[in-house]
């Protein structure tokens, strides 16, 4: 049940496959697995503590995370905006595969910065693992959308909460893969209870506009990365193809390979944006090139969701 300070009001639940709602036919294989084979109500039955809850469950999409895309991004965020503008909704928990949860965590803070909590749960094993990690944080998940004071956009993993513009997959296999960098997560779950170590996010909104536009007309933002070896063949070939964003995944405090440096600046005289995220699991690109803004604590990965989305708010619907 619970607790006695939590938010009334239902938690509605979206789903979107991933390994939480994976299935192998070997309780004992973590890795053979298939993702998405598990619809949402399923998962959530399988968590006895949520019998008692106000719950609703919609299945929102079946996918692998690896796979994730534009227009699941974008049915997602409108759904879960649906579902918080609610008044006896508390708030929405979204569950999702781990490989891209980074990517779709920064959209929706970006493009929501929800009042009400909007939880992003995973697993690490698959819901027939003999390990399931799945149940649990759901159950936290949950807990966390009730809670009195969560806010924004969050995920649950392995008893952390973390803010949605800081988490970040650290490692491929492991029960506790995610991390927010030098930034810590956001709170603690401790049998049952948060533990809350600094201040929920608040934000607003920087791109509505990615809840309308067709994902057809966004625009197309790559990563490319600097390397032993580099050259600027990809660059000047996304160029030709139109691309118009590029971050490049560069060593160290944001420094980029000469033959890639040299493509970069072709594209960026040519029009096209160029951000720098550093390769580092961690730290910040401290200083550098003023025309090529640095992606701060940003991964790559987030950082191109990010530069989409500045593009995008330029742009105005037809």
């Amino acid at each position: 049940m619970p607790s006695p300070d939590a938010r009334d009001g239902v938690v509605v639940i979206l789903g979107t496959g991933g390994t939480i709602a994976g299935a192998a036919a070997d309780p004992a294989d973590n890795v053979g697995y298939t993702a998405a084979q598990r619809a949402v109500r399923s998962l959530v039955d399988a968590v006895p503590p949520l019998a008692a809850q106000r719950l609703e469950c919609e299945q929102l999409a079946q996918l692998d995370s690896k796979d994730m895309d534009h227009a699941t991004w974008q049915r997602l965020a409108l759904r879960a905006a649906h579902h918080l503008a609610r008044d006896d909704v508390a708030g929405v928990v979204a569950t999702h595969g781990t490989d891209t949860l980074e990517e779709t965590a920064t959209f929706l803070h970006l493009v929501l910065a929800p009042r009400k909590p909007l939880v992003l749960v995973a697993a690490m094993r698959p819901a027939t693992s003999l390990q399931a990690d799945g149940p649990q944080n759901l159950l936290d998940a949950v807990r966390v959308a009730r809670h009195p004071d969560a806010r924004g956009v969050l995920a649950v993993l392995a008893g952390q909460v973390h803010a949605g513009d800081d988490v970040r997959k650290w490692h491929p296999y492991r029960l506790d893969a995610f991390g927010s960098g030098d930034a810590g997560p956001l709170a603690l779950i401790e049998d049952g209870v948060l533990r809350v170590l600094r201040p929920w996010p608040r934000a607003a909104a920087v791109c509505p506009a990615a809840l309308q536009l067709p994902v057809d007309r966004w625009p197309r933002v790559e990563i490319v990365t600097s390397h032993a070896g580099s050259d600027g063949r990809v660059v000047r070939s996304m160029v030709r193809d139109g691309v118009d964003g590029l971050v490049v995944a560069a060593t160290g405090n944001g420094s980029v390979h000469r033959e890639l440096e040299a493509a970069l600046d072709e594209a960026a005289r040519a029009g096209v944006r160029v951000w720098r995220a550093t390769r580092c699991g961690a730290g910040a690109i401290v200083g550098g090139r003023a025309d090529w803004p640095g992606a701060g604590a940003l991964t790559p990965a987030k950082a191109r969701v990010a530069l989409l989305l500045e593009l995008l708010a330029a742009r105005r619907p037809a």
